[in-house]
Order: structure tokens, then C-alpha cells, then sequence
């Protein structure tokens, strides 16, 4: 009776080839960081086999997939904390962002077991990670020096605000990279998901798709299935019971919604324990048998309440989708105030997750 997660790996496939479809002079690299956005980082590394290389935030991620027995190329986005960090990222092959001067530092000192390739960061306008245009020259030429860097440097960069489409700085962080990217002559990459989607002239040698790869939409206010994309995950339950109470009576805790007339009520078995998000207010949509029904009441640790004055003959254990297929999760990020990526990355481990190829 409780919540699990369908994972559809074809739709996951199929979102890498609409990336392709949209950046055709690109090579693509598969971002599957933070567990492939709550996704499950090997069943989503094992379907993207068609990618050109992976990205993750941390060594640590690269690790797993290296011990999985992934041999793709793997690009670490932090790059490493420390001498340790380093050394596993040598050791199994990890390509490593260098962000920070001081990662230039432990490059130089450091005795490797094999060199490691890297990219340089800029910053260009996110003021996240980075190293400031002045810089640039200088850390290019000292990672080009350093014994302990194989293979050609490539350059990076990440946009702030492509998700925006009238916003101006995605704009300026281009024409302050790409004449620097272009009289190197090196490789170089900057879109993210909106960039790919948005922003054609980002999509340079290499793109990073993230959020896109799941299914939704990078975009303040888009969907994913109007760029043809198709969600990856469906989060559902089941209804736990029906109830039928009387005009004004309380709902939840605090009482915060009362019933407007005598009416029925479902309690679906799900809450912010299980990572449905505790400020999804009442109104809120779930699909109750393939039909929308407002959620009713606060959000508790197990259970929400629903509204069932349009389904009078819902029973207990009917299904119900939180989000996914049919129920976009950029809609119940925007009536929760937040982002789908920390809806698919709060998903908790007593989720069951049910894979489909």
C-alpha cells in the first residue's frame, strides 16, 4: 500500500536522444549527480550508455560508478578536496574540474600514480566556482605545465540564469567566454539543460544535460513534454481510506482547511516522509484513478488528505500519482514553491523503486 517510484529507463533514453536531436554538433555529457537527481545513479548510468561521458559533483560519485564497472569518461564538477581526493581520482580515472587555486597548488606537489585530465573552470558570471577571466591565462598555462595533467585542457563555464530566456546574462557570460575558448582553441563546454534548449549558441563542443535527461523542464514555468521530453519517474501510492465528514469540520493538523459542505475525503498513503514535499498547500493536484483531485490539509510525515467531492466512488487502494506521468513535477514544485530537482533528489530511501527498461 505505500509509495513507490516507476522508473522508466526507455524514457531516459529518449530524452538523450532528444538532447542529440537539439545540440547534433555536440558531444554529450550525462550529468548523474546526487543519485541522477534521486533517480538512482548506476540504473541511470547503465541506460545512458550512448552518452559521450558522465558528469558528477564529487570524486566519491565517480567512484562508485568506476567500482560499478562503468569505464566512460567521468568528469568530477567540484574536482577534488585534497591530496586523498586526488589520488582516487587518478586512480580511477576521473577527469577533475579545477575550480580553485588551490586544486592548482595540490596539482603541482602531489606525486600521482598517473596523470589526470582536467577542465578549467570560469567564472563568468555565476560567482559560484571558478577562476576570474584575469586568471584565466595563467591557470590554463600552469595546468598545461603541470606534469601531473594528461591529455589536452579543456574549458568550462556554467550559466547563471539560462533558465530565464529574457534575462540578459546568459548573453554576457557567452561573449565573455567564447572569444577566450575560441582564440585557445580548445575544447569547451557551457550549456547546461536550459542552454541546450535555450540558448543555441552555448551548445559549443561538449553540453551537459542534467535535469532534461529526467524528464522535466529546466525553464521558470516550463514542461518538460513541450520539448519533447518524457518523465523518467512516476511517483504513486494508493488511496488508505475513505472517509465522509460534515460541513465545517477540520482537516490535518492545525485545522487549516475545513470542509465546505458534507463530503467525502481520501487519505493517501504518502507524506514528507517519504519525500512529497510538506508545503505542497491545499488545492495542490494528485491524479486519483487517472483523474486530478486537490490535495485537502497540510502534508503529515505519512499521509495527505484529498479532496473526493468529484470521485464520490473511490475506494481504498485505488491509485494515485504525486507526479510523473500525467502529473508534471514541475506543477507540483510550482503550488510547493520550489524546483523539480528537489523533488526527484528528496525522494527517501523507504520509497520503493520499480524499474522499467
Amino acid at each position: 500500500m505505500g509509495p513507490h517510484a516507476n522508473i522508466e529507463l526507455d524514457a531516459l533514453r529518449h530524452n538523450l536522444q532528444r538532447v542529440r536531436e537539439i545540440s547534433p554538433g555536440s558531444a554529450v555529457m550525462a550529468v548523474i549527480k546526487a543519485n541522477a537527481y534521486g533517480h538512482g545513479a548506476l540504473r541511470a548510468a547503465g541506460a545512458l550508455v550512448a552518452a559521450d561521458a558522465f558528469a558528477v559533483a564529487r570524486v566519491e560519485e565517480g567512484v562508485v560508478l568506476r567500482e560499478a564497472g562503468f569505464q566512460k569518461d567521468i568528469l568530477v564538477l567540484e574536482g577534488s578536496f585534497g591530496g586523498a581526493e586526488l589520488q582516487a581520482a587518478s586512480r580511477h580515472h576521473l577527469m577533475l574540474a579545477v575550480v580553485r587555486p588551490q586544486q592548482l597548488e595540490v596539482l603541482d606537489r602531489k606525486v600521482l600514480p598517473q596523470p589526470v585530465n582536467c577542465w578549467l573552470k570560469l567564472d563568468t558570471g555565476m560567482h559560484r566556482l571558478g577562476f576570474q577571466l584575469p586568471q584565466a591565462r595563467e591557470a590554463y598555462q600552469r595546468l598545461q605545465a603541470c606534469p601531473n595533467v594528461g591529455g589536452p585542457v579543456r574549458l568550462m563555464t556554467h550559466l547563471a540564469n539560462a533558465d530565464n530566456l529574457q534575462d540578459d546574462t546568459t548573453s554576457k557570460q557567452l561573449a565573455a567566454f567564447l572569444p577566450l575558448a575560441e582564440s585557445w582553441g580548445v575544447q569547451a563546454s557551457m550549456a547546461n539543460s536550459a542552454g541546450i534548449l535555450g540558448w543555441p549558441q552555448s551548445h559549443g563542443e561538449w553540453v551537459r544535460p542534467g535535469i532534461m535527461l529526467y524528464g522535466a523542464s529546466p525553464f521558470m514555468g516550463g514542461r518538460g513534454e513541450n520539448d519533447g521530453l518524457k518523465p523518467v519517474m512516476t511517483f504513486c501510492s494508493r488511496l488508505l481510506a475513505v472517509n465522509r465528514y460534515a460541513k465545517g469540520e477540520a482537516v490535518g493538523y492545525g485545522g487549516s482547511w475545513r470542509c465546505p459542505e458534507d463530503m467525502p475525503l481520501g487519505v493517501v498513503a504518502v507524506g514528507y516522509g517519504d519525500g512529497y514535499p510538506r508545503h505542497a498547500p491545499s488545492g495542490t493536484p494528485v491524479l486519483l484513478n487517472g483523474q486530478r483531485v486537490p490535495l485537502a490539509g497540510r502534508v503529515s510525515m505519512d499521509m495527505i488528505s484529498v479532496d473526493l467531492r468529484t470521485q464520490p466512488d473511490a475506494r481504498v487502494g485505488d491509485p494515485v500519482v504525486l507526479w510523473g506521468e500525467g502529473l508534471p513535477a514541475e506543477e507540483i514544485a510550482d503550488c510547493a514553491g520550489t524546483i523539480s530537482y528537489e523533488l526527484f533528489c528528496g525522494v527517501t530511501p523507504r520509497v520503493r523503486f520499480r524499474v522499467s527498461n
